[in-house]
């Protein structure tokens, strides 16, 4: 109860002159705790008042004149990686949250009042009012003094000691956070949705953002609301159901911060979260009838093939390096910002981020580790796993992943596949700078039908042109955008089969002999971008219609990415970099490719491939090993 409420019952019978809310109707509603009552827990005891407040003397030291027996529990308070106010101290007795804590830790029962005994009581607490001992997953309050400043808390607080509530609602109590900072105990209504003791309309994230603000800046520092006034989350007028169970008011807009955090009791006592990690949107992005109008089911991707959520120590914080070494993990805020996402109204070209994107944190294809708060290309906030880091590891539930002749050593980073130094690569970080002509490419993307045209051609393609919902929105199909989980291996939007050979060198064991060449064959993903029909003719070499006739995927002999790093017998043009899961040493010559004579010297299939262009067919071993057919 509040500090500076002086004989409640004395008040409320002789000051008239007080706020008409606060001696109207029965304004104390469930703190009322007298017979017949609306209360959950009642008394045997006549007065409203004296469950709490005694006439004379009282307990807790400068309690005012409390009646009820205070909790003398020890307890264990909120703490965080991105928390400022380190060492937070227990509550001091008899001060305004030791109050309250006397009936809302749940180890005093209502009724054990000093003046007047052990009242008689019947009913319970419910489970939503009880706090506990364990108070991680609550505000923090009664914090060590002075404040302690933050980017992200309004500026008047450590500066003046007062909130930004412009009302002057929410106060400090003797310069402190305490819960009669944001709760009013002896009104219950206040806020007419949010009937929780609430100091003012809540609504909006009002309470919130009188001592949090997403619009402040310093000097070299990124505030982490920032973005909020237009973020999505922060405006969307879709309608909330109370199964949902992200907070008492009508839609998102209006439950605002308390959509995904919980002021007390969070279930992801870090920053409060109603979840932990991905957990936290489950109940707006998952289907179902939680929100009118729905939101795409982001989770029906994930149960494809998806990225990997957190699994035992593998878990994201808020303050981890941006650059996540030897931690391995995808959850929806490593690729998404809930304070400033927006929703994705128009398909911008490549490389800018998606709005739904906005805010997000990436690395600079520069060096892999120059960090980029907010990033500002989509492939920049990839390249926070699937670039320089350390602990990379493949995994099999993605498929087959080809080995390439030519590495520039860590074959799970793309940045120098990607790099304008690379001999040729799918033009994601840089412009297209090919000095070959490209007969196959098409003058637009097609559409997950593979035949109506979609985004024109430009000079960048996205990550997520390849990576991507194999049903997503963007191009022609109704689920959402972005590389959330597909049915195809390695999150591709499409369908691409790569040939696998049991040794170099050795036959291929899933042949795609005369392949289907529209959007259900093999190499759907190509035909995406490429005219396969083009690609099977001789204008760009005489033997591609030879190679996938007879069944070998491209993946044999092209890169998907890029050629990172340079070779003395394969120059990398045109993406050709060969598997050398597949292909093998022709005797002591290096695996070599000629571009000016569209000549290749190397094992494969069972055939030598010479370098004056001939080809030899070998005869297999019983042993496995392999000899010229004579």
């Amino acid at each position: 109860m509040r500090v500076g409420f002086l004989t409640a019952c004395l008040i409320v019978v002789f000051t008239p002159t007080l706020p008409a809310q606060q001696i109207t109707g029965d304004v104390i509603g469930v703190h009322d705790l007298s017979p017949g009552s609306k209360s959950p827990i009642t008394g045997a005891r006549p007065g409203s008042c004296s469950y709490c407040h005694v006439p004379h003397s009282g307990v807790g030291g400068s309690a005012p004149l409390w009646n009820q027996t205070l909790s003398k529990q020890t307890y264990s308070t909120y703490t965080s990686s991105t928390y400022h106010q380190k060492g937070n101290p227990q509550p001091p007795l008899g001060g305004d949250s030791s109050l309250c804590l006397s009936c809302h830790d749940g180890t005093v029962a209502p009724g054990q009042t000093v003046l007047y005994g052990k009242v008689s009581m019947i009913g319970e607490m419910r489970n939503a009012d009880i706090l506990g001992t364990a108070l991680q997953g609550s505000h923090p309050f009664s914090l060590i003094l002075p404040l302690k400043d933050s980017i992200d808390m309004a500026a008047s607080l450590a500066a003046h000691g007062k909130t930004a509530d412009p009302d002057g609602k929410v106060k400090l109590i003797k310069g402190n956070v305490e819960c009669t900072s944001c709760h009013e105990p002896h009104v219950q209504a206040i806020d007419k949705v949010s009937e929780n003791f609430l100091v003012r309309d809540s609504s909006n994230g009002q309470l919130c953002l009188a001592c949090h603000d997403p619009n402040r800046t310093m000097a070299r520092q990124q505030n982490p609301l920032a973005g909020w006034q237009v973020s999505i989350h922060n405006l969307a007028s879709n309608k909330t159901t109370a199964q949902s169970n992200v907070g008492s008011y009508a839609t998102v807009a209006q439950n605002a911060c308390i959509s995904c955090h919980m002021p007390h009791n969070a279930r992801g006592p870090a920053r409060l979260l109603r979840g932990t990690n991905e957990q936290d949107c489950i109940a707006c992005h998952s289907g179902g009838s939680n929100l009118s109008p729905g939101a795409l089911n982001i989770f029906a991707e994930f149960a494809k093939v998806g990225h990997p959520f957190p699994a035992g120590t593998k878990t994201h914080d808020a303050a981890e390096s941006a650059v996540l070494n030897n931690n391995r993990h995808a959850t929806c805020v490593d690729c998404h910002n809930a304070h400033a996402s927006n929703k994705v109204g128009t398909f911008a070209p490549p490389p800018s981020l998606r709005p739904s994107q906005s805010g997000v944190v990436g690395v600079s294809a520069s060096d892999g580790q120059t960090v980029l708060t907010p990033a500002v290309n989509q492939y920049e906030n990839c390249l926070r796993c699937h670039g320089a880091s350390a602990g990379k590891t493949e995994n099999a539930v993605f498929g087959y992943s080809p080995a390439r002749a030519v590495s520039s050593g860590d074959p799970l980073n793309v940045i120098p596949q990607f790099s304008i130094a690379a001999s040729s690569s799918h033009p994601v970080t840089h412009d297209r700078t090919s000095p070959f002509p490209q007969p196959s490419l098409l003058t637009n993307m097609l559409n997950l039908d593979g035949v109506t045209q979609g985004r024109l051609m430009g000079r960048r393609i996205f990550c997520t042109d390849c990576h991507n919902s194999d049903d997503n929105r963007e191009f022609g199909g109704t689920g959402p955008n972005g590389p959330h989980g597909s049915r195809w291996t390695h999150i591709l939007e499409r369908r691409y089969e790569s040939s696998q050979s049991p040794g170099p060198g050795r036959m291929v064991t899933n042949l795609y002999p005369n392949p289907d060449l529209s959007v259900n064959g093999p190499y759907a993903l190509c035909g995406k971008c490429h005219n396969l029909q083009t690609v099977l003719g001789k204008s760009s070499f005489t033997q591609h219609a030879r190679h996938i006739n007879a069944g070998f995927s491209c993946s044999v002999c092209h890169t998907a990415h890029g050629v990172g790093a340079q070779s003395a017998s394969i120059s990398g043009e045109r993406l050709v970099n060969f598997d050398v899961n597949v292909v093998a040493q022709n005797g002591a010559a290096p695996i070599s490719y000629s571009h000016a004579t569209t000549t290749c010297t190397l094992m494969c299939h069972a055939v030598a491939h010479n370098q004056n262009g001939s080809v030899s067919a070998l005869s297999l071993h019983p042993t496995g090993g392999q000899g010229v057919k004579k």
